[in-house]
């Protein structure tokens, strides 16, 4: 197995269906295609970071039910993004309003959506430039609200927030995402 993602170019004639089946088809490998067309696989993560991104996952999911004004997802959902590319964040969470605008056909496959909010959480094998890269795509996407990079290694959070300067926090105990998602406050404990 590889430590660090691999990148393969494919032809450009690869339609979404297409891509949608050839991930079905491998479904065990974290795969995302960038605006380009190339193709990333990501290796597993290792079973820390498997756990701190459930925990993080698992915090995002009793707000939502509490909350009850959105849906959220775990790594391996896809998003279509308006750029071409297909990414899946670490975790995500859209809205229902927005959500309901789309088909069932259009739920089932990678949602032609950006999220309201996506985190990313950043593992051994992760380039930190590479997701800092990623965030900012996310950044150009109608309807995102907010984006958090997780950096475990370093204790940094980025809060990354449309139209602002990235925000670099060190070592918080809490992050607050109340201005965009009424009481949420993700406790950073369990995940560092």
């Amino acid at each position: 197995m590889f430590s660090s993602p691999l990148f393969l170019q494919m032809p450009s004639s690869m339609t979404d269906d297409q891509f949608f089946e050839f991930c079905q088809l491998n479904s065990d490998l974290k795969i995302e295609r960038n605006k380009y067309g190339e193709i990333s696989i990501m290796p597993p993560t290792g079973s820390e970071t498997g756990n701190r991104n459930f925990n993080l996952s698992g915090q995002l999911y009793v707000w939502s039910e509490t909350d009850g004004t959105g849906i959220c997802f775990d790594s391996s959902t896809g998003f279509k993004l308006s750029t071409g590319a297909e990414r899946s964040p670490d975790a995500s969470w859209i809205k229902l309003d927005r959500w309901n605008t789309l088909t069932p056909k259009q739920q089932k496959k990678f949602a032609p959506i950006c999220p309201d909010l996506v985190i990313e959480l950043r593992s051994e094998s992760d380039n930190l430039q590479s997701l800092k890269d990623k965030m900012l795509e996310y950044m150009q996407e109608p309807g995102i609200r907010l984006g958090l990079l997780i950096d475990r290694k370093n204790r940094h959070v980025y809060i990354y927030r449309p139209g602002e300067n990235v925000e670099c926090l060190e070592s918080p105990e809490i992050v607050n995402c109340d201005d965009v998602l009424p009481g949420f406050v993700l406790q950073m404990g369990k995940i560092w």
